[in-house]
């Protein structure tokens, strides 16, 4: 599974690296911490899973989804916030993130996520993006 992260806090991003090595079949192809760098790159490197923080220095997370989403709709989008409110949930699901985790209580249950993700066999004929893996999001 290749995952993108797009977190302009250099601690978290390290924490997430660090969280994702523990992942089988996990690979981080890269980061981005400002908006459009993100549209960029997601669409340049086209990878499984895009872990979103909201919050960034130049633009928003609703601004990668927005720019990401109607061009690759196979990517999966997990969305990280400190502002884990019902309306942030809402407009991230409604933009096609496939999961929404608050970032000081959901971490782990991120990780935990991804790991299924990670394991989830591909259906014989399908490519990698082939299969859409959901993470509910709470209310």
């Amino acid at each position: 599974m290749q995952v993108f992260l797009v977190e302009d806090s250099a601690p978290v991003r390290e924490r997430l690296n660090a969280m994702l090595a523990g992942v089988p079949d996990a690979q981080i192809l890269g980061h981005a911490t400002r908006a459009d760098c993100a549209i960029r790159d997601i669409l340049a490197a086209r990878p499984d899973v895009v872990v979103l923080d909201i919050s960034l220095t130049d633009g928003s997370g609703f601004d990668v989804l927005r720019g990401v989403c109607p061009q690759a709709p196979q990517i999966d989008f997990y969305v990280l916030s400190n502002s884990a409110t019902f309306p942030y949930r809402q407009l991230a699901e409604r933009l096609g993130a496939r999961g929404f985790f608050d970032k000081s209580e959901e971490l782990e249950r991120m990780r935990e996520v991804l790991a299924e993700r990670a394991a989830a066999p591909v259906n014989q004929g399908e490519n990698r993006h082939g299969r859409r893996h959901s993470a509910p999001t709470r209310p």
